[in-house]
């Protein structure tokens, strides 16, 4: 029984005191710094779906005996109805960990989450070899262990696990590569999260080389050390399979000749936060969403035919962008630009699409500024910024009122709609007179 103790208190063994927290509406359990002398508040996170443990430092438990288990702890590992765990602030000794892990495959757990941990030390993961694991989602954040660099004899230990794992996220954690043979054996990865890490162009390529993450369609490379739109690309070639890119937060630069082609299954793209004063191009050519909000764009000017969603928020865009060139557009956010006013004939189109917001811009409520965003406001649902956030910054008799308290002139405005019907009388009382 003493391994079951073990793996239910996540190694959170410790002399302060210490107890679990069980939230029975969320079917969440916390425990923070268990003690021998607490063990017993841990009973009532046995209903738990997700059990957090917090605190420790389990070095004095290197020795700690485990031997294998009988059936009725088996059996009542089988029976839990935890599907998540999530260890933090711990000191775990690597060679403890891979004592552990193996007693995973008699539970239910899919999901394994470090935060702010330290793996201190080398494991023997022989242990591990062709041992199958219920987990398939594994997440580390803000963790330091030994470099990636050399350790492929463990991975290969692992990987009759690793195979099966469909979610990888190793984030906030100063990796700068991950070696060409243990991508490889992540052959059924559908999602990796590599966010907040210390990614160079220079270590893509070798990071997804021939073979290593065959099935992948989601990653996430956001704040890291990327600066060559062309490198990236390059480096994307062999992922047949990706669907949706997150480059957000770098310092992407163009490369004018450049001629790379992304992946053709590339749907969802995420250029935002990058600094771009233009839109970087080739783009994927079937993609659905595309994200350049937070840039220094000052006009778009690209056409996408297969465009469902476009993000060009906090920008400094004059002018909203012609729709005429994504003639399957249904959502367009265009908040926090420098755009004045909305053309009538650009209203007329834009009222087709789903999802429009245009706050936070500088309106000039004189004419089309208000006069646009009003008939907009009747064709679509703004959002809510509607209508608090949609003010005039022009003329100065307007200056700071709320867009849809402001009176437009039809004759002044939208004369056409005036001066037709007119034409059309006169013609008309002319042929009467006749």
């Amino acid at each position: 029984m003493n391994v079951a103790v073990l793996l239910l208190l996540g190694l959170g063994l410790l002399e302060a005191e210490g107890r679990c927290f069980f939230s029975r509406t969320q079917e969440h359990c916390v425990c923070y710094n268990l003690s021998q002398e607490s063990l017993g508040s841990i009973i009532q996170c046995l209903a738990a779906t997700v059990v957090e443990f917090r605190g420790g430092e389990l070095e004095r438990y290197v020795a700690f005996p485990i031997s294998d288990l009988d059936p009725s702890t088996i059996e009542m590992l089988g029976s839990l109805v935890i599907r998540k765990i999530i260890f933090g602030d711990l000191l775990v000794p690597e060679i403890l960990l891979a004592r552990v892990l193996r007693f995973f495959s008699y539970t239910q757990v899919q999901e394994l989450v470090f935060e702010s941990c330290i793996f201190k030390g080398r494991g023997n993961w022989a242990e591990m070899a062709r041992q199958d694991l219920p987990i398939l989602s594994l997440h580390f954040h803000n963790v330091t262990s030994a470099p990636l660099t050399g350790r492929e004899q463990d991975f290969s230990s692992l990987s009759s696990w690793l195979e099966t794992l469909q979610e990888l996220a190793v984030t906030g954690s100063h990796v700068t590569s991950l070696p060409c043979s243990i991508g490889r054996l992540f052959r059924a990865l559908r999602s990796l999260d590599m966010a907040q890490n210390s990614l160079g162009d220079k270590s893509l390529m070798p990071t997804f080389c021939e073979g290593a993450f065959p099935q992948l369609q989601v990653l996430s490379l956001q704040c890291n050390n990327l600066t060559s739109y062309h490198s990236v690309c390059e480096s994307m070639q062999l992922l047949r399979e990706l669907q949706h890119l997150d480059l957000s937060q770098n310092k992407l630069m163009a490369d004018p000749s450049s001629s790379c082609q992304w992946p053709v299954a590339l749907r969802i793209f995420n250029l935002s936060n990058n600094g771009l004063d233009e839109v970087l191009t080739p783009l994927p050519p079937s993609l659905e969403v595309l994200d350049v909000s937070c840039n220094h764009l000052f006009a778009v000017d690209i056409s996408l035919s297969s465009l469902k969603k476009l993000f060009l928020s906090q920008n400094m865009l004059q002018a909203a962008p012609s729709i005429r060139n994504y003639p399957m557009l249904d959502t367009l956010h265009l908040d926090n630009n420098s755009i004045t006013e909305l053309p009538w004939d650009e209203v007329k189109l834009l009222g087709h699409l789903q999802d429009v917001t245009a706050a936070g811009n500088p309106y000039n409520c004189s004419c089309s500024g208000a006069g646009g965003v009003q008939a907009l406001a009747g064709l679509v649902h703004l959002g809510q910024g509607w209508p608090q956030d949609y003010k005039c910054h022009s003329p100065p008799r307007c200056q700071g009122r709320l867009v849809k308290d402001v009176l437009v002139s039809v004759l002044q405005c939208n004369s056409a709609a005036v001066i037709a019907p007119v034409c059309i009388a006169l013609i008309l009382l002319g042929v009467a007179g006749a």
